[in-house]
């Protein structure tokens, strides 16, 4: 079981033992801080309240290089990366899996809210029962045969109850805190909650202009690492009507503004594709998609291309953001996803 030393993964690990399972804690060692130094130590109290082993797995050269160093680079050429997704490719269901099969394991367990279904085509990744949780999107680069080594204890249970069981079992003292707190958005390996001042220690910024589609100088930025498609405020700029960030151009080293009509799109164009299934489908298909993790996903039109795929929307979506990931869906099955290269205003 990765064992974070939260609610979810202790949930997790409690409903593996009361399954019959026999469980063994991981803790991942990602990045040195206090607050990792903190999960060490709620990850251990959990397993002494649950009675299960407890092993810390090392992996913060891997982190460092495969999600920490990515960031940075995608910022830097002017994309907006996706740690998350990084992070449960190359990590969790990376080095960490094969360190439990090493160990003897049968499967790595996670708290993830989705679930995996099995038939006689193979395995299935389906979101979560808890809509507001569903953690699907982050998924989709899981393979067959990662599926069958992977459980999801909380595919089938909503945060409420999850949060329930954990005050229940004495995981958790009962504070009386509400259940449907918001979760926190913040990149896990950055506790300032400032990336800017995080990637201002890794490279440094080269100013360049702010021009609007016409190519008219505006103003200039301090780096475009610091923009993302949709930004308003913090552009340092006084307008008579608001102007967002339409384009990042790193090839020029500069932000292109444009007001609220032209950051919508209805065609992106996908790279770096992973499909569940192993292939992609054979022809043109009806799907939806999600462009981000909170977006509502959106009925489409998939055309694979080889090593891309063209994602054509009903209706226009609003900031679609190439280095973001678009994850496709048949009804509540993932089939796949991809990193957005590009968006066009029209089909």
């Amino acid at each position: 079981m990765a064992l974070s030393g939260g609610v979810d993964s202790s949930v997790a690990a409690l409903l593996l033992k009361q399954a019959g399972y026999e469980v063994l804690g991981l803790h991942m060692h990602l990045w040195d801080s206090s607050h990792s130094e903190h999960q060490v130590g709620e990850a251990k109290s959990i397993c002494s309240t649950l009675n299960i082993p407890f092993h810390i797995v090392d992996l913060h050269k891997e982190f460092e290089h495969h999600v920490v160093d990515y960031f940075c680079q995608e910022y830097q050429e002017g994309w907006t990366p996706n740690p998350c997704v990084a992070c449960n490719q190359y990590i969790k269901f990376g080095f960490l899996l094969d360190k439990a099969l090493s160990l003897g394991a049968d499967y790595l367990a996670t708290g993830h809210y989705a679930k995996i279904e099995h038939s006689k085509n193979g395995y299935h990744l389906l979101k979560g029962a808890d809509a507001s949780k569903d953690q699907s999107y982050f998924l989709y680069t899981l393979s067959q045969e990662k599926l069958r080594y992977i459980l999801f204890p909380l595919g089938e249970y909503t945060k409420a109850e999850v949060k329930q069981k954990a005050v229940g079992s004495g995981l958790i003292p009962d504070r009386g805190l509400p259940v449907t707190a918001k979760p926190s958005q913040d990149i896990c390996f950055i506790y300032q909650k400032n990336y800017h001042a995080f990637l201002h220690q890794r490279f440094t910024d080269i100013v360049g202009d702010i021009v609007d589609t016409q190519g008219k100088l505006l103003g200039h930025h301090q780096g475009i690492a610091h923009y993302t498609i949709g930004q308003r405020h913090g552009l340092g700029l006084a307008s008579s009507k608001p102007l967002y960030v339409i384009k990042i151009e790193p090839g020029l080293n500069r932000i292109v503004l444009g007001e609220e009509k032209e950051l919508y799109s209805q065609k992106i164009t996908s790279r770096k594709l992973s499909w569940v299934a192993g292939e992609p489908p054979p022809e043109p298909i009806t799907i939806t998609a999600k462009i981000r993790y909170k977006s509502r996903a959106a009925e489409a039109i998939l055309f694979p291309k080889g090593d891309s795929a063209d994602i054509c929307f009903s209706q226009p979506q609003r900031a679609v953001t190439p280095g973001q990931a678009i994850v496709f869906y048949k009804s509540d099955e993932v089939l796949g996803g991809g990193t957005i290269e590009n968006a066009e205003g029209k089909n």
